[in-house]
């Protein structure tokens, strides 16, 4: 089966986008004239241009700008806690949790806030939680060429907890590894045992 590549596809105008909004409110049984709904096409169609933003970034670009000058540092550097929103492709609600993100530099690092920064251009497309974790640890990798890549996401679905069936509470645990953070279990460890310390940013709240 051959993919099309969604920029090729011609993109609808935001008066038809607006249009379609109108649509699903009458489909749902509302009324789009009404004085309550009468800016809310508009409101949508802007609300979508935030939450789906990343697919006008590219990850990789983000990336692009390292450090050498790291005095021969080689150990885990890791940034965790990183809060993410997305929406699920499939019902098109929210995906909401935290992803943490690690890396062991080969001579090579970049500023943390880009990997903040990655994971949101993912998180900020239609997703399932397999994949968004994938591709932020895959680019990370491609890029930074580190000695390893790990990333774990955890999250709430609201296509779980508001629909089908309603279970409130669940979360789902996924995550990538590669390099030294498969193949050794030493590593492994040592970052596990980082993920489980006590928080610094939650001490000084």
């Amino acid at each position: 089966m051959t993919m099309t590549d969604p920029a090729s596809l011609p993109r609808p105008s935001r008066e038809e986008a607006e249009d379609a909004i109108r649509t699903l409110l009458r489909w749902a049984g509302e009324d789009p004239s009404r004085e309550g709904l009468l800016d809310t096409p508009g409101r949508v169609v802007r609300s979508y241009e935030e939450f789906f933003e990343g697919y006008g970034v590219d990850p990789t670009a983000i990336l692009s700008r390292t450090f050498a000058e790291v005095d021969d540092y080689d150990e885990i550097v890791l940034l965790r806690d990183i809060r993410f929103e997305s929406h699920c492709e499939h019902h098109m609600v929210p995906i909401i949790g935290v992803a943490h993100v690690a890396y062991l530099p080969n001579k090579r690092v970049v500023g943390i806030s880009k990997l903040a920064r990655v994971v949101e251009a993912y998180a900020r497309r239609l997703q399932i939680q397999e994949r968004l974790t994938a591709q932020i640890a895959n680019t990370i990798n491609d890029v930074l060429q580190p000695h390893g890549v790990a990333v774990i996401l955890e999250a709430g679905h609201q296509c779980m907890t508001t629909r089908g069936v309603h279970r409130p509470g669940v979360s789902m645990v996924t995550s990538r590894m590669l390099g030294v953070f498969r193949t050794n279990s030493d590593t492994r460890r040592e970052l596990m045992a980082m993920l489980n310390r006590p928080s610094v940013a939650d001490s000084h709240m």
